[in-house]
Protein backbone atom coordinates (compact mmCIF):
# COMPACT_ATOMS: atom_id res chain seq x y z
CA UNK A 1 0.00 0.00 0.00
CA UNK A 2 2.85 2.23 1.05
CA UNK A 3 4.32 1.65 -2.81
CA UNK A 4 1.07 2.33 -4.22
CA UNK A 5 0.64 5.71 -2.51
CA UNK A 6 4.52 6.46 -2.93
CA UNK A 7 4.16 5.81 -7.10
CA UNK A 8 0.80 7.92 -7.30
CA UNK A 9 2.55 11.10 -5.69
CA UNK A 10 5.42 10.57 -7.98
CA UNK A 11 2.61 10.03 -11.04
CA UNK A 12 1.41 13.16 -10.13
CA UNK A 13 4.40 15.28 -10.28
CA UNK A 14 5.32 14.44 -13.16
CA UNK A 15 2.06 15.06 -14.65
CA UNK A 16 1.34 18.15 -12.67
CA UNK A 17 3.33 20.58 -15.82
CA UNK A 18 1.46 19.10 -17.96
CA UNK A 19 -1.97 19.76 -15.73
CA UNK A 20 -1.19 23.34 -15.47
CA UNK A 21 -0.29 24.01 -19.45
CA UNK A 22 -3.43 22.23 -19.92
CA UNK A 23 -5.27 24.36 -17.74
CA UNK A 24 -3.39 28.03 -18.84
CA UNK A 25 -4.35 26.45 -22.53
CA UNK A 26 -7.97 26.54 -21.81
CA UNK A 27 -8.02 30.00 -21.28
CA UNK A 28 -8.73 32.22 -24.87
CA UNK A 29 -5.49 34.69 -25.12
CA UNK A 30 -6.23 37.94 -27.12
CA UNK A 31 -2.43 39.28 -28.13
CA UNK A 32 -1.94 43.07 -29.58
CA UNK A 33 1.18 45.02 -30.98
CA UNK A 34 0.77 48.90 -30.29
CA UNK A 35 3.85 51.37 -31.44
CA UNK A 36 4.23 54.42 -28.95
CA UNK A 37 5.98 57.36 -28.71
CA UNK A 38 8.09 59.21 -25.81
CA UNK A 39 6.36 62.39 -24.89
CA UNK A 40 3.48 61.59 -26.64
CA UNK A 41 0.62 62.98 -24.78
CA UNK A 42 -2.28 60.49 -26.96
CA UNK A 43 0.23 57.68 -25.74
CA UNK A 44 0.89 58.57 -22.30
CA UNK A 45 -3.05 58.91 -21.63
CA UNK A 46 -3.28 55.42 -23.32
CA UNK A 47 -0.47 53.44 -21.66
CA UNK A 48 -1.48 55.21 -17.83
CA UNK A 49 -5.40 55.38 -17.99
CA UNK A 50 -6.82 52.97 -20.77
CA UNK A 51 -4.29 49.64 -20.73
CA UNK A 52 -3.38 49.20 -17.18
CA UNK A 53 -7.64 48.47 -16.34
CA UNK A 54 -7.58 46.22 -19.11
CA UNK A 55 -4.74 44.32 -18.54
CA UNK A 56 -5.76 44.02 -14.69
CA UNK A 57 -9.33 43.09 -15.79
CA UNK A 58 -8.24 40.18 -18.33
CA UNK A 59 -4.64 39.06 -17.00
CA UNK A 60 -2.45 36.52 -18.80
CA UNK A 61 -5.68 36.77 -21.22
CA UNK A 62 -4.21 40.20 -22.76
CA UNK A 63 -0.87 40.74 -24.24
CA UNK A 64 0.56 43.37 -25.02
CA UNK A 65 3.74 44.13 -26.90
CA UNK A 66 5.09 48.13 -26.54
CA UNK A 67 7.01 49.10 -29.90
CA UNK A 68 8.71 52.49 -29.29
CA UNK A 69 8.99 54.78 -32.40
CA UNK A 70 12.55 56.47 -31.48
CA UNK A 71 14.11 56.56 -34.70
CA UNK A 72 14.19 57.73 -38.33
CA UNK A 73 13.50 53.51 -39.15
CA UNK A 74 11.11 53.51 -36.59
CA UNK A 75 8.80 56.16 -38.27
CA UNK A 76 9.24 54.34 -41.57
CA UNK A 77 8.29 51.22 -40.13
CA UNK A 78 4.64 52.67 -38.25
CA UNK A 79 4.62 54.69 -41.73
CA UNK A 80 4.55 51.09 -43.72
CA UNK A 81 2.17 49.10 -40.87
CA UNK A 82 0.07 51.96 -41.50
CA UNK A 83 0.03 51.64 -45.06
CA UNK A 84 -0.61 47.86 -45.02
CA UNK A 85 -4.15 48.87 -43.40
CA UNK A 86 -4.69 50.62 -46.36
CA UNK A 87 -4.02 54.10 -43.97
CA UNK A 88 -1.93 57.40 -45.84
CA UNK A 89 0.93 58.82 -43.63
CA UNK A 90 -1.53 61.71 -42.63
CA UNK A 91 -4.10 59.20 -41.01
CA UNK A 92 -0.96 57.40 -39.82
CA UNK A 93 -0.27 57.68 -36.25
CA UNK A 94 1.09 57.47 -32.02
CA UNK A 95 -0.63 54.93 -30.54
CA UNK A 96 -1.55 52.76 -32.75
CA UNK A 97 -2.67 49.44 -31.81
CA UNK A 98 -3.03 46.31 -33.97
CA UNK A 99 -4.86 43.43 -32.94
CA UNK A 100 -5.43 40.61 -35.51
CA UNK A 101 -7.13 42.52 -38.65
CA UNK A 102 -7.81 45.78 -36.61
CA UNK A 103 -5.92 48.66 -36.75
CA UNK A 104 -6.94 51.54 -33.86
CA UNK A 105 -4.95 54.47 -34.77
CA UNK A 106 -5.34 57.28 -31.58
CA UNK A 107 -5.79 57.43 -28.01
CA UNK A 108 -10.12 57.95 -28.44
CA UNK A 109 -10.05 54.58 -30.96
CA UNK A 110 -8.12 52.78 -28.23
CA UNK A 111 -10.42 53.73 -25.55
CA UNK A 112 -13.29 53.36 -26.91
CA UNK A 113 -13.14 50.38 -29.24
CA UNK A 114 -9.94 48.18 -27.63
CA UNK A 115 -12.43 46.84 -24.52
CA UNK A 116 -15.19 45.22 -26.86
CA UNK A 117 -12.53 44.03 -29.09
CA UNK A 118 -11.22 41.86 -26.26
CA UNK A 119 -14.34 40.90 -25.41
CA UNK A 120 -15.18 39.70 -28.77
CA UNK A 121 -11.95 37.62 -29.50
CA UNK A 122 -12.18 36.17 -26.10
CA UNK A 123 -15.55 35.14 -27.03
CA UNK A 124 -13.99 33.51 -30.24
CA UNK A 125 -11.47 31.73 -29.02
CA UNK A 126 -8.56 34.14 -28.73
CA UNK A 127 -6.28 35.92 -31.22
CA UNK A 128 -2.55 35.56 -31.69
CA UNK A 129 0.16 38.19 -32.49
CA UNK A 130 -0.81 39.85 -35.92
CA UNK A 131 0.57 38.15 -38.92
CA UNK A 132 1.93 41.17 -40.98
CA UNK A 133 5.28 40.19 -42.15
CA UNK A 134 6.67 44.10 -41.41
CA UNK A 135 6.07 43.09 -37.19
CA UNK A 136 8.13 39.84 -37.85
CA UNK A 137 11.23 41.34 -36.16
CA UNK A 138 9.53 42.63 -33.04
CA UNK A 139 7.67 39.41 -32.39
CA UNK A 140 10.09 36.67 -31.36
CA UNK A 141 9.08 33.23 -30.76
CA UNK A 142 8.75 32.84 -27.33
CA UNK A 143 9.67 36.23 -26.13
CA UNK A 144 7.39 37.90 -23.22
CA UNK A 145 4.90 41.12 -23.82
CA UNK A 146 6.78 43.75 -22.06
CA UNK A 147 5.40 45.06 -18.73
CA UNK A 148 3.49 48.37 -19.08
CA UNK A 149 4.95 49.68 -16.25
CA UNK A 150 8.51 49.46 -18.08
CA UNK A 151 8.02 51.59 -20.69
CA UNK A 152 5.62 54.42 -19.67
CA UNK A 153 7.26 57.91 -20.71
CA UNK A 154 8.56 59.94 -18.59
CA UNK A 155 7.18 63.87 -18.20
CA UNK A 156 9.62 66.27 -20.47
CA UNK A 157 12.04 67.51 -17.96
CA UNK A 158 11.56 71.42 -19.50
CA UNK A 159 7.64 71.17 -20.98
CA UNK A 160 8.42 75.13 -22.70
CA UNK A 161 4.72 75.92 -21.67
CA UNK A 162 5.66 78.91 -19.86
CA UNK A 163 8.07 80.24 -22.69
CA UNK A 164 5.23 79.42 -24.92
CA UNK A 165 2.59 81.73 -22.68
CA UNK A 166 4.98 84.24 -22.69
CA UNK A 167 5.48 84.67 -26.56
CA UNK A 168 1.59 84.63 -27.13
CA UNK A 169 1.63 87.84 -24.20
CA UNK A 170 3.83 89.10 -26.37
CA UNK A 171 2.12 88.21 -29.76
CA UNK A 172 -1.35 89.94 -28.27
CA UNK A 173 0.54 93.13 -27.37
CA UNK A 174 1.93 93.80 -30.84
CA UNK A 175 -1.28 93.24 -32.05
CA UNK A 176 -2.97 95.41 -29.89
CA UNK A 177 -0.05 98.31 -30.37
CA UNK A 178 -0.33 97.73 -34.25
CA UNK A 179 -4.23 98.45 -34.19
CA UNK A 180 -3.81 101.08 -32.04
CA UNK A 181 -0.84 102.57 -33.62
CA UNK A 182 -2.76 102.84 -37.04
CA UNK A 183 -5.72 104.55 -34.73
CA UNK A 184 -3.66 107.37 -34.09
CA UNK A 185 -1.45 107.49 -37.16
CA UNK A 186 1.53 107.24 -34.68
CA UNK A 187 3.64 104.76 -34.09
CA UNK A 188 7.22 104.95 -32.41
CA UNK A 189 10.16 105.81 -34.86
CA UNK A 190 12.95 102.82 -36.20
CA UNK A 191 16.29 103.40 -36.35
CA UNK A 192 17.70 103.58 -40.33
CA UNK A 193 19.01 99.98 -40.39
CA UNK A 194 15.64 98.49 -39.05
CA UNK A 195 14.17 98.48 -42.45
CA UNK A 196 17.03 96.34 -43.39
CA UNK A 197 16.75 93.77 -40.70
CA UNK A 198 13.43 92.82 -42.39
CA UNK A 199 14.83 90.78 -45.11
CA UNK A 200 17.11 89.56 -42.05
CA UNK A 201 14.31 87.81 -40.31
CA UNK A 202 12.79 86.74 -43.43
CA UNK A 203 15.31 84.54 -44.61
CA UNK A 204 15.70 83.29 -41.12
CA UNK A 205 12.08 82.39 -40.85
CA UNK A 206 12.26 80.73 -44.40
CA UNK A 207 15.04 78.33 -42.59
CA UNK A 208 12.57 78.02 -39.95
CA UNK A 209 9.79 76.96 -42.06
CA UNK A 210 12.02 75.17 -44.95
CA UNK A 211 12.99 72.70 -41.71
CA UNK A 212 9.16 72.27 -40.37
CA UNK A 213 8.21 71.69 -44.02
CA UNK A 214 11.05 68.91 -44.11
CA UNK A 215 10.12 67.08 -41.14
CA UNK A 216 6.26 67.43 -41.72
CA UNK A 217 6.49 65.45 -44.63
CA UNK A 218 9.25 63.50 -44.73
CA UNK A 219 9.44 59.73 -42.47
CA UNK A 220 12.37 61.81 -40.08
CA UNK A 221 12.50 62.42 -36.30
CA UNK A 222 12.86 66.11 -35.33
CA UNK A 223 15.31 68.19 -33.68
CA UNK A 224 13.64 69.44 -30.67
CA UNK A 225 16.42 70.75 -28.27
CA UNK A 226 16.06 71.11 -24.62
CA UNK A 227 12.95 72.47 -24.90
CA UNK A 228 9.55 70.88 -25.56
CA UNK A 229 8.41 67.75 -27.45
CA UNK A 230 8.35 68.81 -31.44
CA UNK A 231 7.63 65.30 -32.13
CA UNK A 232 4.40 65.13 -30.87
CA UNK A 233 3.80 68.38 -31.95
CA UNK A 234 4.98 67.48 -35.48
CA UNK A 235 2.98 63.84 -34.99
CA UNK A 236 -0.68 66.21 -34.17
CA UNK A 237 -3.72 66.53 -36.26
CA UNK A 238 -2.89 70.20 -36.20
CA UNK A 239 0.13 70.20 -37.81
CA UNK A 240 -2.34 69.55 -41.40
CA UNK A 241 -4.28 72.59 -42.03
CA UNK A 242 -7.85 70.82 -43.58
CA UNK A 243 -5.98 67.04 -43.49
CA UNK A 244 -3.55 68.25 -46.56
CA UNK A 245 -1.60 71.29 -46.10
CA UNK A 246 1.42 70.78 -43.33
CA UNK A 247 1.78 73.87 -41.41
CA UNK A 248 5.34 74.13 -41.77
CA UNK A 249 4.29 74.52 -45.97
CA UNK A 250 2.29 77.15 -45.53
CA UNK A 251 4.55 79.41 -43.42
CA UNK A 252 6.82 78.86 -45.91
CA UNK A 253 4.94 80.46 -48.29
CA UNK A 254 3.87 83.16 -45.79
CA UNK A 255 7.28 83.86 -45.76
CA UNK A 256 8.06 83.96 -49.41
CA UNK A 257 5.10 86.55 -49.70
CA UNK A 258 6.44 89.12 -46.92
CA UNK A 259 10.10 88.83 -49.33
CA UNK A 260 8.16 89.43 -52.37
CA UNK A 261 6.24 92.08 -50.81
CA UNK A 262 9.29 94.23 -48.79
CA UNK A 263 11.18 94.23 -52.38
CA UNK A 264 8.34 95.10 -54.13
CA UNK A 265 8.22 98.49 -51.58
CA UNK A 266 12.25 98.68 -52.08
CA UNK A 267 12.36 98.83 -55.42
CA UNK A 268 9.46 99.41 -57.48
CA UNK A 269 7.94 102.69 -56.43
CA UNK A 270 4.57 101.97 -58.52
CA UNK A 271 3.74 99.03 -56.02
CA UNK A 272 4.87 100.95 -52.98
CA UNK A 273 1.70 101.56 -51.46
CA UNK A 274 0.10 98.49 -52.06
CA UNK A 275 3.58 96.48 -51.43
CA UNK A 276 4.00 98.49 -47.92
CA UNK A 277 0.00 97.58 -46.83
CA UNK A 278 0.04 94.34 -48.39
CA UNK A 279 3.39 93.53 -46.11
CA UNK A 280 1.85 94.95 -42.71
CA UNK A 281 -1.59 92.61 -43.75
CA UNK A 282 0.48 89.40 -44.21
CA UNK A 283 2.51 90.17 -41.14
CA UNK A 284 -0.72 91.18 -38.99
CA UNK A 285 -2.60 87.66 -39.98
CA UNK A 286 0.67 85.51 -39.75
CA UNK A 287 0.81 87.19 -35.94
CA UNK A 288 -2.65 86.29 -35.52
CA UNK A 289 -2.33 82.85 -36.92
CA UNK A 290 0.90 81.97 -34.89
CA UNK A 291 -0.93 83.21 -31.92
CA UNK A 292 -3.71 80.29 -32.25
CA UNK A 293 -1.01 78.13 -32.93
CA UNK A 294 0.89 78.49 -30.33
CA UNK A 295 -2.45 78.36 -27.51
CA UNK A 296 -2.92 74.71 -29.14
CA UNK A 297 0.73 73.92 -28.09
CA UNK A 298 -0.18 74.08 -24.27
CA UNK A 299 -3.39 73.32 -24.02
CA UNK A 300 -4.63 71.39 -26.58
CA UNK A 301 -1.58 69.53 -27.91
CA UNK A 302 -0.07 69.29 -24.66
CA UNK A 303 3.31 69.97 -26.29
CA UNK A 304 5.66 72.75 -27.40
CA UNK A 305 8.05 72.76 -30.32
CA UNK A 306 10.33 75.39 -30.50
CA UNK A 307 10.72 75.64 -33.94
CA UNK A 308 6.93 76.87 -34.33
CA UNK A 309 7.63 79.29 -30.99
CA UNK A 310 10.64 81.02 -33.08
CA UNK A 311 8.61 81.28 -36.08
CA UNK A 312 5.95 83.28 -33.89
CA UNK A 313 8.53 85.33 -32.44
CA UNK A 314 9.96 86.16 -36.25
CA UNK A 315 6.21 87.32 -37.70
CA UNK A 316 5.41 89.22 -34.75
CA UNK A 317 8.79 91.14 -34.92
CA UNK A 318 7.96 91.35 -38.58
CA UNK A 319 4.76 93.28 -37.76
CA UNK A 320 6.34 95.70 -35.70
CA UNK A 321 8.90 96.84 -38.44
CA UNK A 322 6.41 97.06 -41.41
CA UNK A 323 4.27 98.69 -38.82
CA UNK A 324 5.60 102.35 -39.07
CA UNK A 325 6.17 102.56 -43.19
CA UNK A 326 2.28 101.29 -43.13
CA UNK A 327 1.32 103.68 -40.66
CA UNK A 328 3.09 106.76 -42.69
CA UNK A 329 1.47 105.18 -45.80
CA UNK A 330 -1.51 105.51 -44.17
CA UNK A 331 -1.21 109.56 -42.85
CA UNK A 332 0.19 110.72 -46.15
CA UNK A 333 -2.30 113.33 -48.32
CA UNK A 334 -3.33 111.61 -51.64
CA UNK A 335 -1.16 114.09 -53.79
CA UNK A 336 2.03 113.04 -51.56
CA UNK A 337 1.71 109.44 -52.27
Amino acid sequence: MKKFILATLFALLLASPWITAQAQGDQPIVRAVMFWQMGCPHCEETLEQTLPPLQEKYGAQFELRLIEVASVDDIKTLYDVGAAYGLTREETGVPMLILGEDLLVGSDQVREQLPALIEERLAQGGIDWPTNPILAEFLPAGSPAPALVDVAPEKPKNDGFALAIGIMVFMAAALIYSLTAFYRGQVFPLPAWGDWLIPVLIVIGIGVAGYLSYIETQPVEPICGPIGDCKSVQHSEQAVLFGILPVGIFGLLGYFGLLAAWLARRYLPALEKPATVGFWGMAFFAVVFSLYLTYLEPFVIHAVCIWCLSSAVLVTLLLLLGLPPAVRMFSLPEDME
